[in-house]
């Protein structure tokens, strides 16, 4: 007896279904909760810094999506385990916290050899820390391997506006009144003889250069 065409694609549909159901049943069901916000107070202790830096590392932040804690093998990003003492001497020129906050804040700055330049910056959205929030981070990756030392206080590049290592410095304002001032310093030694005695500087300055363009308009004539 021939099985009707539409009558084996419902069977392969109900089949394909119940595989499909049965599977996701397996795998184990998570919670997906909205990011929790921080209230972060002036008078924070590092302590309580590295608690919220974990909760954050583990929701808004995102961090552990990508990076493990203490995985070896093939992965996505790099294990973080020992990241607190070996951002001491990563990066040339560079502490532990100025490691951490590039990192953070400019993470294609410097990728670990063997894994792609994929990391967002967590300052900006879709995850938008914000600089407390950061340092409680740095905080957290401080005690991997290390000793937590940053405060809600702490400085360095990203979050004080302090200029990159190199930057050329800016001008100097000019002193007040330099503008109304031309200087004329090659016009005064030609017509000096015509400037009355007792004049002030200044005064005599703005002489002689209109005594200069009085005799420069005498030899165009």
């Amino acid at each position: 007896m021939r099985v009707p065409h539409i009558v084996r694609i419902g069977a392969l549909v109900i089949a394909t279904t119940g595989f499909y159901t049965y599977v996701g049943q397996m795998v184990p069901q998570k919670e997906v909760q909205a990011p929790k916000e921080t209230a972060l107070g002036a008078g924070m202790s590092t302590a309580d810094m590295v608690k919220i830096g974990r909760e954050i590392m583990e929701g808004k932040g995102i961090c552990l999506t990508c990076h493990t804690i203490g995985k070896s093998g093939a992965l996505r990003f790099p294990d973080l385990a020992g990241i607190g003492e070996r951002a001491k001497t990563r990066e040339a020129g560079l502490s532990d916290v100025d490691y951490l906050a590039q990192s953070l804040y400019e993470p294609t700055a410097f990728v670990v050899p063997g894994f792609p330049p994929a990391m967002p910056p967590v300052n900006q959205p879709p995850i938008g820390l914000t600089d407390q929030e950061i340092l409680c981070v740095i905080a957290a990756l401080q005690t991997l391997g290390g000793t937590p030392t940053v405060t809600l206080e702490t400085k360095h590049k990203y979050n004080s506006g302090a200029a990159a290592p190199g930057a050329a410095p800016a001008p100097a304002a000019p002193p007040k009144g330099s503008q109304l001032m031309p200087a004329v310093p090659k016009l005064v030694p030609l017509v000096a003889h015509h400037v009355p005695a007792g004049m002030g500087e200044g005064e005599a300055r703005l002489a002689a250069a209109h005594l200069a363009e009085a005799r420069q308009g005498e030899g165009g004539r």
